[in-house]
């Protein structure tokens, strides 16, 4: 096992991963995202699934969510790699295991993965344990976002080539940011070289509650131990991303994005993804 003086991963990716196996597991064919290394990686006990967050219709919704949003951000990647764009950089990376679901594409990647210092070391040792090492285009790149917004030298450091487009993928992590530090990794991003994509998941405001009209979202601490603070209109996050300096900006809808991966599914998983999908480009 992992050494136990490491500091292990947020309980925030734990959860994620675990929902990410739950989908493979538990939802009826077919699956969005087969995905059960990060179940490996997390080795938790076998009464996981009788976790709070892992049970009831509210937290199918975030778990379909989890599955929607990874399962576009890889076919982005794969469909920019076909136009010739061979790096993906991860910011809040948490325990994404693309590079080892699919170690074809990530032979032709150059794979960033950007998380916090004690959560990297972690996941490296546990990787090396599992018996999945560390392959040479996944790079671990260690930064610690909330005292350290020099991320972008830490990435070059770690042999990002700033002079060739990338795919930057930031999903489940914009809602437990202020506004400014978003804007901040707008412009940072709106900065990598032309031809560039940036994919990001927000959360919408949520809707008021009435006596006839029950909350649009179940309440925060029902969803994380850490509470979010972010949220935007499209117009809102379109207008930050075009003032940013990007080319071009576009929204995904919930709605749009579930039409897309769950049509005509007559289970429990719900109508629509939790979140909303910002793709900017250079």
């Amino acid at each position: 096992m992992a050494n136990k003086k490491s500091v292990k991963p947020d309980s925030t990716a734990v959860r994620v991963a675990l929902w990410r196996a739950q989908h493979a597991q538990i939802d009826p064919l077919p699956h969005v995202l087969e995905d059960e290394i990060g179940l490996k990686l997390v080795a938790p006990s076998n009464a996981w699934r009788n976790r709070p967050d892992m049970m009831g219709a509210a937290m199918a919704r975030y778990r379909a969510s989890v599955v929607i949003r990874a399962r576009f951000v890889e076919d982005l990647v794969t469909e920019q790699l076909a136009h010739g764009v061979g790096q993906y950089v991860i910011l809040g990376a948490g325990l994404d295991t693309f590079a080892q679901r699919s170690p074809e594409i990530a032979s032709h990647l150059q794979i960033f993965e950007i998380d916090r210092p004690g959560s990297q070391e972690w996941k490296r040792q546990r990787l090396i344990e599992l018996g999945y090492g560390i392959p040479k285009g996944l790079h671990l790149v260690p930064v610690d976002f909330e005292v350290d917004d020099a991320w972008l030298d830490h990435l070059v450091a770690a042999g990002f080539d700033s002079s060739r487009p990338a795919v930057v993928a930031s999903t489940g992590v914009s809602m437990y940011l202020t506004k400014e530090a978003i804007e901040a990794t707008l412009q940072q991003v709106a900065t990598f070289a032309p031809g560039s994509t940036f994919a990001m998941t927000f959360l919408l405001p949520p809707e008021p509650v009435t006596s006839t009209k029950p909350a649009g979202r179940p309440a925060a601490k029902t969803r994380s131990r850490k509470p979010f603070i972010s949220f935007f209109t499209p117009q809102e996050m379109l207008a930050m991303a075009r003032k940013a300096g990007f080319k071009e900006a576009r929204h995904l809808s919930g709605t749009t994005l579930t039409e897309r991966y769950f049509p005509d599914r007559s289970d429990s998983l719900p109508s629509s993804s939790a979140e909303e999908m910002l793709i900017a480009t250079t």
